[in-house]
């Protein structure tokens, strides 16, 4: 392979190599290189043979090259749901602890909400389920209480609808859940202290009224988040 024919292929090579810089840049280099290597020999007018190599001049112009980068700025909100902690045993001795009230409006029920669901809280008045959602965050917030017993504060849940509102304040705020559904279940159905990435909110009792057989089950959704 002659020595022309070897800086032809390197050439075809850089040309080809550049075009991911762009067909511009690929161009010029390849003209520049071939203007480079270029001989020009003179006819001779006398028995002395003159080669004549003309003087080649080389002009790059360079063209900026811009870059512009775009950063894009993510915002991501997870805040990890709640885990709701094991029933503890009916009458485990637990401490007293008031959280805030719980008022239902529909049935007349303006209460002192507890922490803990074990009978021992429940006697003092609805409990709010240890490890589930606190009013007003993310989650579920779950709460027990008596129907027949006591002061009966759940007695009447069977008559809440869609739409009703449950109000629940915290030291943290005044927040408005309304009703989503209702629901019978067997007391296995645990189904229902699942936590969501929602602002929803649960009551529990037993049913029907004076037995244990089954749990009446109400569902809400936070009103004013």
């Amino acid at each position: 392979m002659t020595l022309m024919r070897q800086r032809s292929i390197a050439l075809a090579m850089v040309a080809v190599l550049l075009v991911g810089c762009g067909d511009d840049a690929a161009e010029q280099a390849t003209s520049t290189s071939a203007v480079a290597s270029t001989t020009t020999r003179a006819p001779s007018t006398t028995s002395t043979t003159t080669t004549v190599r003309p003087t080649t001049t080389t002009s790059t112009t360079e063209v900026p090259t811009t870059t512009t980068t775009t950063i894009v700025a993510t915002t991501t909100t997870s805040e990890a749901l709640p885990v709701p902690l094991a029933a503890p045993p009916p009458r485990a001795k637990e401490p007293i602890v008031e959280l805030g009230t719980l008022e239902m409006p529909k049935i007349g029920v303006s209460r002192p909400l507890f922490e803990g669901v074990s009978l021992t809280v429940l006697d003092n008045g609805p409990g709010h389920w240890p490890g589930t959602a606190m009013p007003g965050r993310i989650g579920n917030v779950v709460i027990g209480g008596h129907r027949t017993s006591h002061d009966r504060p759940f007695r009447n849940i069977d008559q809440m609808v869609p739409g009703d509102e449950m109000i629940l304040t915290t030291s943290e705020g005044r927040f408005v859940y309304r009703v989503t559904s209702t629901e019978i279940v067997t007391p296995d159905a645990i189904r229902v202290i699942d936590q969501t990435p929602a602002f929803t909110a649960t009551l529990f009792a037993c049913h029907p009224v004076g037995s244990t057989k089954e749990r009446f089950i109400v569902h809400f959704e936070l009103y004013n988040p």
